[in-house]
């Protein structure tokens, strides 16, 4: 067929074009002129026509009208510079489809100047490409962190919502195993089913605790789906996540919750029983006090007037948290009844060298709240702070108590910062609890923050709070604008 790296020619020197009819691929042969002299079986059957609809057809008729231009200078250099061009574009079919195709431009100059066009459809392959660009687009994007590993384990990649989760940078990741995260709370078991599943190329879903570069914990649901290659066999993992941390959360709230709502009633029950009996015994001492003339035990009676009177207190608290208020809600000045708090505060002797920064937004509505209520909240805290502050032993930091208040949308937020000694990490968790205290014997009930938890969920809000031992403390308190009833 060929000789001498010529293309065979019939008597007429003319192409013996029916010789491409067996390639794969479309050829045209195309005069100086751009005109279609002949072409193959191929480009008949793909573009949906036959050879007497294109012959002395415009070439570029064939052409997407975005690649025109470019498809006219290639045509126009390959004639003039007598030189092969290389180009991509799109053709036209009969069915108003069009054709990916890399070109390729092939000068034949004999007695006329003509060009052999060489057409690889790439179609299939352009569409891969643009499908492999769409999933890349979405799964880096995905606000869920994606990974995929190797058929052995190994991340071949990572999304940024992963790279952002793990704590890990990207090049931390790749080519290391999941494990590096983990936290070691499921067994042995629980990851042999799981490679069971995957390996046998079925979908594994379930739900981990893993750990950050940081150390914090972090919950997800996986979802380990396998992916496979042309021959059927398992050519790696494609992981996603679901952040379950808002789940757990939730959980733990509904948890304590609960757990405030049985105490509340017990609490409501134990104040009944022991509130009786103690009114007995206070009569009773202060029958012996106006009796006796002993100045001794006169002096012993008071100390235990003095305790009755504790407990009693103690337990007026728990009735006021057990027992629904019977108080109305009244428009209430949120920064206003702040200031009191804080002059309260002020009266006491611990706070001569506490300074006391008020950030109190003018534009903060008045909510419907019980104003006495309200003000225990905060006195609560600032008490909190205080004693806090009194017991902080770095000398260096100032001793200051912060109160800020300001309006997000339709919530007012409060926050109550201190540099007192802080919280250990693992009380944090356990302020709210009935009886919990941090200080010393004699110095708290451990009830003060347990009601100021209860008079803020009775107003639709949520109290949260944040501290670094040594160094201070933060609570944040959120009350709605407008309570639903």
């Amino acid at each position: 067929m060929f000789k001498n790296n010529e293309l065979t020619m019939n008597k007429d020197l003319t192409f013996d074009f029916s010789i491409f009819d067996s390639i794969p691929d479309i050829c045209f042969l195309v005069s100086e002129n751009f005109q279609i002299l002949d072409l193959n079986k191929t480009a008949e059957e793909k573009l949906g026509c036959n050879n007497g609809n294109l012959i002395d057809c415009n070439f570029l008729k064939l052409v997407d009208p975005p690649h025109l231009e470019k498809t006219k200078a290639a045509l126009t250099n390959c004639i003039n510079e007598n030189k092969i061009e290389n180009l991509s574009i799109k053709i036209g079919t009969s069915s108003s489809q069009t054709i990916e195709a890399n070109i390729t431009l092939t000068p034949y100059q004999k007695d006329e100047k003509n060009i052999f066009v060489f057409a690889k459809d790439v179609t299939e392959e352009k569409n891969k490409e643009l499908n492999l660009r769409r999933f890349y687009s979405v799964a880096n994007n995905t606000v869920n962190p994606v990974q995929i590993t190797d058929v052995n384990g190994k991340m071949v990649y990572v999304n940024s919502a992963f790279v952002k989760a793990s704590g890990y940078t990207e090049k931390e990741l790749i080519g290391n195993n999941p494990s590096i995260f983990s936290s070691g709370k499921q067994s042995k078991k629980f990851w042999k089913r799981m490679w069971d599943t995957i390996k046998n190329g079925k979908v594994w879903v379930g739900e981990i605790e893993n750990r950050k570069k940081n150390g914090e914990p972090f919950y997800t649901q996986v979802l380990i789906s396998p992916f496979l290659d042309s021959d059927g066999n398992v050519a790696g993992y494609f992981g996603i996540h679901r952040d379950l941390h808002d789940k757990k959360m939730m959980e733990k709230q509904l948890i304590h919750t609960q757990k405030m709502e049985s105490i509340g009633i017990l609490a409501a029950g134990v104040a009944h029983e022991v509130g009786n009996p103690l009114a007995s015994i206070s009569a009773l001492v202060q029958v012996v006090q106006r009796s006796s003339t002993d100045e001794f035990a006169k002096e012993k009676l008071e100390l235990v007037k003095g305790q009755i009177t504790r407990i009693s207190k103690t337990i007026r608290d728990l009735v006021d948290f057990s027992r629904p208020s019977n108080y109305e809600l009244n428009l209430t000045d949120i920064n206003k009844n702040i200031y009191n708090a804080v002059e309260i505060i002020r009266a006491g002797t611990k706070i001569k060298d506490i300074n006391f920064d008020l950030n109190l937004n003018k534009q903060i509505p008045n909510i419907p709240l019980i104003e006495d209520q309200i003000q225990q909240v905060f006195v609560n805290i600032l008490i909190n702070a205080v004693d806090a502050i009194s017991e902080q032993t770095n000398k260096k930091i100032e001793k200051k108590i912060s109160v800020s208040t300001n309006i997000d949308e339709d919530d007012i937020i409060i926050i109550f910062e201190d540099s007192g000694k802080g919280i250990e990490e693992k009380n944090i968790a356990r302020v709210f609890e009935p009886f919990f205290t941090t200080k010393r014997e004699g110095k708290g009930t451990g009830l003060g923050l347990w009601i100021t938890y209860g008079i803020i969920a009775s107003f639709q809000g949520t109290i949260n709070v944040e501290s670094t031992f040594g160094k201070g403390t933060k609570f944040t308190i959120t009350l709605p604008v407008h309570l639903d009833h």
